[in-house]
């Protein structure tokens, strides 16, 4: 945290590095930028700064059609935090607000909806609708500038009860109308595939896209995933629909490239959270290279990489079963095992894109399956059951140390395979897993022992983030 004396000297600079992390507001103006903003540096007196976009824009201020306050980057914030607030956001990103209200967020918190609205405005200056509205003011946006959709449907696909709101809230927002919106999309350049959405996923450089699509490309499950002229492709299960994402890099742009195939466009938002959670865009790689690069032995690592992300999932359930399906056997193998299991008890695409042709199976599917017909049987069964039934949750508004020793719990799982689905599915920064045969051989090849208790001694100097130290030590294994 910083305080405010620091945050104005980070604006007066143009560092970008702190966009997302907070918004500026200037009082003289009524507009609210991102800290990098272009724009001259206006007086200490007549600045405020604020924790969330949602808090300047329940203050009054409209964002600033110069630097786009609201298409930065994520905070790096909610991927460390694990208490209600990190995980409140998380969910709200996700979009649990628009599907399921308030009390619907709550009560997956645990909270009371006066809790939870007491805790997010303390911290974030703005309540948990006031949050959400501004993540479907962002959605409206793209489905403006990306899409020809007449503004009725625009305005539902967003998540918005009327037509009237919708138009107040983006005025309100943007200091412009729907369709002064839209008139940016030819600059924009829309989407070039007939009936895709093409948008731009911005990230804090740097990045190493080649390692980061290259651990994706090694683990893509036959017929849900694959690797395909410089880019990565899969289908994503959202909450009312099946879509395709494409994702590729932008020529050394700050962004990356996602095409998007939505049967239902109100699973936008939740698709483009789910890529940036798969793809670590939230990420402060700053951060990672102070704390990795002192170390004697990942320095050499970090220094040639210092932009490897710590890859995440779009979807925690299917995250869990696959690490499950790995647990004892190579990555190639589990890799062949997922697509036999997808290819029986995965949902069918109504038709295939590409060489992408099956959902991956749900719980329920594998619930209800044989266990004789399963691999790994006892333990996969049991955590499908657990899954299936609501006995065990897992996504991004899930407490990381009572999930994992929950999973502990279940028949046949290990402590790795805990730690593995809690650095993945819940996007933990801070996971070690001293036991991996990865970290073993690593070690070896760089003289060091590679035994658990050596292992799990070295990563204490990593914190808090072991689960970055841990992929440096793994693409020791693949220069």
């Amino acid at each position: 945290m910083i305080d405010d004396e620091k945050r104005y000297q980070a604006m007066r600079s143009k560092d970008s590095r702190f966009d997302g992390w907070f918004f500026v507001a200037v009082r003289t103006t009524g507009i609210y930028c991102r800290p990098s903003c272009p724009a001259v540096t206006p007086k200490r007196e007549n600045v405020r700064f604020y924790s969330s976009a949602a808090a300047a824009q329940t203050a009054g201020f409209r964002a600033c059609k110069r630097c786009r306050p609201d298409a930065t980057p994520g905070s790096p914030e909610w991927n460390v935090r694990a208490d209600v607030v990190g995980r409140a956001m998380r969910l709200i990103s996700d979009g649990a607000v628009d599907r399921g209200g308030v009390s619907g967020l709550a009560g997956e918190l645990g909270y009371s909806v006066r809790q939870l609205h007491r805790l997010l405005t303390e911290e974030m200056g703005a309540g948990p609708l006031a949050l959400a509205r501004a993540q479907r003011a962002h959605t409206t946006r793209v489905l403006l500038e990306m899409t020809d959709l007449p503004m009725a449907e625009v305005a539902f696909a967003a998540g918005f009860s009327s037509v009237r709101q919708f138009n107040d809230t983006i005025r309100q927002v943007f200091a412009r109308t729907p369709s002064e919106l839209r008139s940016r999309a030819s600059s924009l350049g829309g989407s070039d595939v007939v009936g895709t959405i093409r948008l731009r996923l911005p990230f804090r450089p740097p990045l190493d896209h080649a390692r980061l699509f290259g651990f994706l490309a090694a683990r893509a499950v036959p017929g849900v995933e694959e690797f395909t002229g410089g880019a990565y492709r899969r289908v994503l299960s959202l909450p009312r629909s099946t879509a395709v994402v494409e994702l590729s890099p932008s020529d050394g742009q700050p962004f990356l490239w996602a095409r998007l195939w939505l049967d239902d466009l109100r699973d936008l938002g939740a698709a483009v959270q789910r890529c940036r959670r798969l793809l670590d865009l939230d990420a402060d790689p700053q951060a990672v290279v102070e704390t990795l690069s002192g170390c004697a032995l990942l320095g050499p690592r970090v220094a040639g990489s210092p932009g490897l992300r710590s890859p995440g999932a779009v979807d925690a359930a299917e995250l869990a079963v696959r690490a499950l399906l790995g647990q004892q056997v190579s990555v190639a193998s589990a890799r062949t095992s997922a697509g036999r299991l997808t290819a029986r008890y995965g949902k069918p695409l109504t038709a295939p894109n590409g060489g992408l042709t099956h959902a991956f199976p749900t719980p329920e599917a594998l619930a209800a399956a044989d266990p004789a017909d399963l691999p790994v049987p006892q333990a996969l069964h049991g955590l499908a059951e657990a899954l299936a039934s609501g006995r065990l949750t897992i996504g991004p508004g899930t407490d990381r140390e009572e999930n994992e020793e929950h999973l502990l719990t279940l028949p046949g799982i290990a402590p790795r395979t805990a730690g593995y689905i809690r650095m993945r599915a819940l996007g933990d920064p801070d996971v070690f897993l001293p036991t991996d045969l990865g970290v073993r051989r690593a070690l070896e090849r760089l003289g060091q022992p590679g035994d658990p208790h050596h292992a799990l001694a070295l990563a204490r100097r990593w914190r808090p983030w072991r689960s970055y130290a841990l992929h440096h030590l793994w693409s020791v294994l693949t220069p």
